[in-house]
């Protein structure tokens, strides 16, 4: 700029030379040395005049070089998109357990009364529940032997947790590497006030929250989904290669978008759907798919799209051949039938392979082998310094799952329509006698299970205001796949009995939104479990009623959940 202003006050300089010169020569003749001076005078303006030109000139190169870096910079800055939301939440919780019997202590009394023969291991627990059942065939009896070994039934309680808060950021990425080829990521942190680790119900760990029985432990299909510590996790990270030879269609690899499916956005207050899966399939998994987008057909307004995927939901490490446990894999295929404006038809149907009975990450302790470890009565106990009082792994079969969704909207009010089920292939048999949906040593066999869910939201958009009510009912035998479900203590999708739920979503008057993905909101909301059968959301062992738990033979791990209240309220923020 300043060899701008000098060159600019050269130039008006000559100028004025100039013009004052004319009149003069008007008048009188110069000499030949009044020339010579003159032309030397002018000789210097103008060498100077060059090299301050030639000074302008690197500057502007230099300045244009500097704005194409620029240019640049923000050319590759333009081709990330980041987003996310953020979310504190209050809950209160009240459960009902009833009376029923703890396994480990079953299990001392049987011992006790040496209901395991001389030639039994203490892998055969089935062994000794059978021989338990034929010395007393009634329940009243069963109970009176558990009375005379020193054993009582576990009295109905109830267990309340007034206040429970988290914390959840989630951050989204989206580049373009190339023309055709995106990266999508999301990384999470989920903080539980006040403690270092997860809501889970095992015993002898740091920690522990809660009496009752939770599928919420952490494993691969949990994290980034339960609440826990200050960790920054991956919840999403996959690569899509779309528009492959000019078609629709595209190619993705990565840990897949397989959480918080339809029709889930609706009664988290938001409007359009967040993931491929419906959301019977709840589970963060890693693994790759195939997807080709259709026209709808017969001149039909709207489209769809159809995606065949495959997942590693455990991975065994090595092993010697034939030997330890194998790998678990996901297959399957989510087919989006018709999609055209807020109408959505959606099927999904896939398996699960090598399902084991413990994931690897947990230890499920064995009621026999402990009984034997702590049992007095025989001499020299050969069990009392093992360490092995947990149940071996082991692959028990496949799970095959199949559902379809209807959502659509008329005016303010959205609906749906979901129905599933559930088939597991029993294939083997653990050291404790439990298979897919089958306990005590019974012979394996294939079990059907079924689940229905729907539900409505009303928007009121002029006073910013959404009411919405949700029912969903699972049978004796129903499992559905929802580990990374956002429900605080249990999944509501995989219940073997009854949840209902009513909710409200207040838009608040914040102001104008600084982007597309801008929005702040509250949400309210109130669910109430009824538990028919026990160990929802578990595939090992045999479901039983909540009505038959006096039972000695139906004891429990953990103290099965027969009613639960749950009121949350949220402030969430997406940005």
């Amino acid at each position: 700029m300043n060899c701008t202003r000098k060159l600019a006050s050269k130039t008006l300089a000559l100028s004025l030379v100039s013009a004052l010169a004319l009149p003069a020569a008007a008048l009188a003749a110069p000499s030949a040395n009044d020339l010579a001076a003159k032309y030397d005078a002018l000789q210097r303006e103008m060498e100077e005049l060059k090299a301050e030109m030639e000074e302008f000139k690197g500057d502007t190169e230099e300045q244009l070089e500097a704005m194409d870096e620029k240019s640049e910079d923000w050319t590759l800055a333009s081709r990330i998109t980041i987003s996310g939301d953020i979310r504190s939440r209050i809950d209160w919780n009240d459960t009902k357990v009833p009376e029923y019997w703890n396994a480990r202590e079953v299990a001392v009394a049987m011992r006790n009364f040496q209901m395991v023969n001389e030639n039994s291991t203490p892998d055969n627990m089935n062994t000794a529940f059978n021989q338990f059942a034929g010395m007393a065939p009634t329940v009243a009896e069963r109970r009176g032997m558990m009375a005379m070994g020193g054993v009582a039934a576990q009295p109905e309680t109830d267990y309340d947790n007034d206040s429970v808060y988290t914390t959840r950021l989630r951050l989204n990425f989206r580049v373009k590497a190339t023309e055709n080829v995106e990266v999508k990521a999301r990384l999470v942190g989920y903080k539980l006030w006040g403690m270092d680790s997860p809501l889970h119900s095992e015993e002898g760990i740091d920690g522990v929250y809660s009496p009752y029985f939770l599928t919420s432990r952490s494993f691969d299909g949990t994290n980034g989904r339960q609440p826990g510590n200050s960790a920054i996790m991956m919840d999403r990270a996959f690569m899509n290669w779309n528009n492959i030879a000019g078609m629709p269609l595209w190619f993705s690899i990565g840990r897949r978008p397989t959480s918080d499916g339809p029709p889930a956005h609706l009664r988290m207050g938001m409007d359009k759907r967040m993931a491929t899966p419906i959301n019977y399939m709840d589970y963060p998994f890693d693994g790759v798919s195939v997807g080709y987008a259709y026209a709808a057909p017969f001149d039909m307004e709207g489209s769809g799209r159809v995606r065949i995927c495959y997942g590693r939901g455990f991975e065994a490490g090595s092993k010697v051949d034939g030997v330890g446990m194998n790998d678990v894999d996901f297959a399957g295929v989510s087919w989006d039938v018709y999609k055209s404006g807020s109408r959505f038809i959606n099927i999904q149907s896939f398996g699960a392979f090598n399902i084991f009975n413990v994931p690897g990450d947990t230890n499920y302790p064995n009621p026999i082998e402990i009984a034997a470890k702590y049992d007095e009565n025989t001499p020299n106990n050969p069990y009392a310094d093992s360490e092995d009082i947990y149940l071996d792994r082991k692959n028990l079969g496949n799970i095959y799952h199949t559902s379809a969704l209807y959502l659509d909207k008329v005016g303010g009010l959205n609906y749906f329509l979901t129905g599933g089920w559930s088939r597991t292939a029993a294939k083997g048999i653990d050291e404790l006698g439990a298979s897919l949906l089958g306990s005590w040593g019974a012979t394996p066999e294939d079990k059907d299970g079924y689940g229905v869910y729907f539900g409505v939201r009303y928007d009121m958009d002029e006073l910013g205001l959404k009411l919405g009510a949700e029912y969903n009912w699972g049978s004796e035998n129903w499992l559905a796949f929802t580990p990374g479900h956002d429900d605080m203590y249990s999944s509501k999708l995989y219940t073997r009995g009854s949840v209902y739920e009513v909710y409200m979503v207040y838009d608040l008057p914040s102001g104008e939104a600084f982007s597309k993905y801008g929005k702040a909101f509250m949400r309210l909301g109130y669910q109430h479990y009824s538990y028919d059968y026990t160990y929802s959301g578990m595939w090992l062992g045999t479901p039983a009623d909540i009505d038959d738990l006096a039972d000695p033979l139906t004891a429990q791990f953990y103290a099965p959940i027969e009613e639960m209240d749950q009121i949350y309220l949220t402030f969430e923020a997406a940005f």
